[in-house]
């Protein structure tokens, strides 16, 4: 497959000029920040805690709102957004959720809105590395199948786009944090395989010239639009 960033896979896939978004998982709001830099109005919704920290703690974007929600129960009127995103966290709500999180984003989309899903695939050394603390095999197949019924929710398919993005980190520090602030359960199973999880992360990651330590991750995006 193509080696490509995510950063660069949605805004080379969506015009986001002019655009209302929601950006379901925000995280810690940088792809929020980063689509407001496009010229979009970004609502970001994040239900984790730590994340919300982190997003309301970063210098401020004009056109970005970050609030506290989940995907299934969206804090936004009908027919509010052009696109609704899902960047990487439709597999972290719960598997009875996930066909009501794709009718919400139906909810809240105008006729002719889009939703972008990007998820990754479960292969590659990243995945591997992750694996020990929380197995995501059988959360992304549950993810696939909830976006591949998304006719469901009145979402018809646009397009799935598949490529190899590289995770860079400067530590294995990076790296735990990085797990544990998308799902903080995983904290306590870090701390349990400290001496494997750090064995794993050196034998799968790929030091670059700049020292950093670096994941090829596989990536599948599929976009459906609402009729």
């Amino acid at each position: 497959m193509e080696h490509r960033r995510n950063i660069d896979v949605i805004v080379e896939t969506i015009a986001f000029a002019g655009k209302r978004v929601v950006d379901v998982g925000c995280g810690d709001g940088s792809l929020a920040r980063h689509l407001a830099r496009q010229g979009a109005t970004v609502l970001g919704v994040e239900c984790s805690p730590r994340q919300l920290a982190k997003a309301r703690a970063a210098q401020p974007v004009a056109g970005v709102t970050i609030v506290a929600g989940v995907g299934q129960a969206l804090p936004c009127p009908d027919a509010f957004a052009d696109v609704v995103v899902f960047f990487n966290s439709l597999h972290h709500v719960p598997a009875a959720f996930m066909a009501p999180a794709l009718a919400e984003a139906a909810r809240v989309l105008v006729p002719g809105g889009v939703v972008y899903l990007s998820e990754p695939l479960p292969e590659g050394l990243f995945f591997a590395a992750v694996r020990p603390v929380d197995d995501e095999t059988a959360v992304r197949a549950q993810a696939l199948a909830a976006i591949q019924g998304a006719a469901a929710q009145g979402l018809e398919p646009a397009g799935e786009i598949r490529y190899v993005h590289t995770l860079k980190m400067d530590s294995y520090e990076a790296f735990r944090e990085r797990i544990v602030s998308a799902n903080a359960e995983r904290e306590a199973r870090f701390a349990t395989l400290d001496t494997a999880m750090r064995a794993l992360f050196a034998a799968n990651a790929t030091r670059t010239a700049d020292g950093a330590y670096a994941f090829e991750q596989p990536m599948r995006i599929n976009l459906l639009r609402k009729p």
